[in-house]
């Protein structure tokens, strides 16, 4: 099974790890992915660039309305992500737990990835991406 491991922070949070040196960051990040790696379930990471070079498409109206970044009434900011191939949630909390990443404003939200063979096999679509995602060695 597959989970995503969202990293979130709050403002302050975010301006904290300011105060942190990059290269011992860089370190302790790369012993935890390394760790992913060693045990086989790393799928996907990631980290995502300031929201303040974001958008957001809000589709409550027609045509849709763009906002540029930063967002003033987020109260945490998802920063990056992790994508986990492991044997259960329970496995999944286990990883997180060892983020290295952690402390006072930092939060990590924990939720499976669907598949391709939850939806209906029959539909025509369905059908179309899993033969995209066979093709290109997805599946």
């Amino acid at each position: 099974m597959k989970y995503m491991l969202i990293m979130r922070a709050t403002d302050e949070a975010f301006a904290a790890m300011g105060n942190v040196d990059f290269d011992e960051m860089l370190e302790t990040v790369g012993r935890f992915n390394d760790e992913l790696v060693r045990a086989g379930v790393l799928v996907a990471a990631e980290g995502l660039a300031d929201a303040s070079e974001g958008v957001v498409v809000d589709y409550s109206a027609e045509p849709p309305v763009i906002t540029d970044g930063p967002y003033g009434e987020t109260k945490e900011l998802f920063g990056g992500f992790y994508i986990l191939n492991v044997t259960s949630k329970e496995e999944a909390v286990e990883w997180a737990k060892r983020m290295p990443m952690g402390g006072p404003g930092f939060k990590t939200e924990i939720r499976r990835v669907s598949t391709i063979d939850e939806f209906p096999q029959d539909n025509e679509w369905v059908q179309k991406e899993k033969a995209w995602r066979e093709a290109t060695g997805q599946l």
